[in-house]
């Protein structure tokens, strides 16, 4: 069967990747069906800057078919281009199921691209991992999906709940929230005002905006005068660089302690180069950075493998945030078909909920709802960036990890204005 392939799925062949290699059974045994996972990916549209967790998922396969492939079957990926958009993922999702025969599904990025096929794979009972999708699974509570990304039990609460502990732990009692107007940040902040709550903090000042604001210096001056500790901020990367540039402009007075939180943005390589010096002091969620407590032979070799790939076609050079992730999806399929002994959905499903994961990132054990039992988000610090030289951020200390305490990797400085002059 032919399976189209989007324009850059073809990198792959070009890094000497095949992206739907037949698998052949070894000492002249006859051709096997491969084991085909399915997935979505933003190869275009405004989401698609994740592209980047294709090659990530792309290295896992190999890896998989050199050591002899799942059950004696080498994995093909079949993916299609969604086009960053909701209105594509219904019919991709039933083609990868209904004409494609794949074996395992990966969810598209993110919450709101993954919320359509949801429904579905709860009606089919199909395993899948999900991609980045913040309590994706909370609505239809499939007990076949399982989270690569470690956000931890109940994440609309708990997956930014380091930001407040730093805060509590350095004397923050005002926080303010400022948020987009869209789905997952709208999500964070309440998740954040219900954090704050438990640990006895007052929220003092809470700002809803539109997604498309570029000027934030009147919602930095109103926000100046309810004099907060700390600022827990859920933005979008458009906004989030417009908001970094405003506060070198106006500033946020110099009660804050700590700012950031729920920022994304400023995981992504070309906005830490164009950003630079303008991100210091700020403290925000991540999932890995390069820190000596984070950093294992395994992880370098991924990431050296990766940037051989990325660099050329132009993807993030740097690959910290989201295709890590994606090999760990991958990790966590081969270890539910191995451990089942075959591709059963139920009985993939469970062999992962009763036995831990090693992945590239640490040890996955989910609870019934497919959430990591540990929450593992990083809260880190940016530190000494000096310029818009990409290269800094490779090197430790510039993504000082803060939370978890397992993970620390520096201190906290503050109060924030000081920090943004360090």
């Amino acid at each position: 069967m032919t399976i189209s392939r989007r324009k850059f799925v073809q990198l792959a062949s070009t890094a000497g990747l095949a992206v739907a290699a037949p698998a052949v059974w070894t000492q002249g045994q006859a051709q096997s069906r491969p084991l085909r996972v399915g997935a979505s990916f933003s190869l275009t549209g405004p989401l698609s800057a994740t592209k980047a967790g294709l090659v990530g998922l792309q290295i896992w396969r190999d890896d998989v078919n050199a050591a002899g492939g799942l059950l004696g079957r080498q994995v093909e990926l079949v993916t299609y281009d969604d086009q960053s958009t909701v209105a594509q993922i219904p019919s991709i999702y039933s083609k990868l199921v209904d004409i494609d025969k794949v074996d395992v599904l990966i969810s598209p990025y993110g919450a709101v691209l993954s919320a359509p096929v949801m429904p579905f794979i709860k009606q089919r009972g199909r395993f899948m991992v999900g991609m980045f999708a913040l309590a994706g699974n909370d609505g239809v509570k499939s007990d076949r999906y399982f989270h690569s990304a470690p956000w931890g039990p109940d994440a609309k609460v708990n997956w930014a709940r380091g930001f407040f502990e730093i805060g509590k732990a350095n004397g923050c009692k005002r926080i303010a929230i400022l948020n987009a107007d869209v789905e997952f940040a709208k999500v964070s902040a309440a998740g954040g005002k219900a954090a704050a709550k438990e640990l006895g903090q007052e929220v003092v000042f809470e700002q809803s905006y539109p997604p498309n604001t570029s000027d934030f210096s009147a919602i930095l001056r109103n926000l100046r005068a309810a004099t907060p500790d700390a600022v827990f901020v859920c933005s979008y990367p458009p906004d989030s660089s417009a908001l970094v540039r405003g506060l070198s402009e106006v500033g946020v007075g110099d009660s804050v302690k700590l700012f950031g939180g729920g920022m994304v943005g400023p995981q992504y390589a070309a906005n830490l180069q164009a950003l630079g010096p303008a991100l210091n002091g700020i403290v925000n969620f991540n999932l890995f950075v390069p820190e000596p407590t984070m950093v294992t032979p395994q992880v370098t070799s991924f990431l050296e493998r990766y940037t051989a790939i990325a660099v050329p076609e132009k993807l993030d050079p740097l690959g910290f945030y989201i295709p890590p992730f994606y090999y760990v999806a991958g990790q966590l399929i081969a270890q539910a078909v191995k451990g089942a002994g075959s591709t059963d959905s139920a009985a993939m499903a469970a062999y992962l909920h009763a036995n831990p994961t090693p992945t590239l990132v640490g040890n996955a054990q989910f609870n019934e709802m497919g959430d990591w039992t540990e929450r593992r988000v990083l809260m880190t610090q940016f530190q000494g960036i000096k310029g818009n030289d990409i290269e800094q951020f490779r090197q430790p200390g510039r993504q000082v990890i803060l939370d978890p305490s397992a993970l620390k990797s520096g201190d906290l400085i503050q109060p924030f204005m000081k920090a943004r002059a360090a």
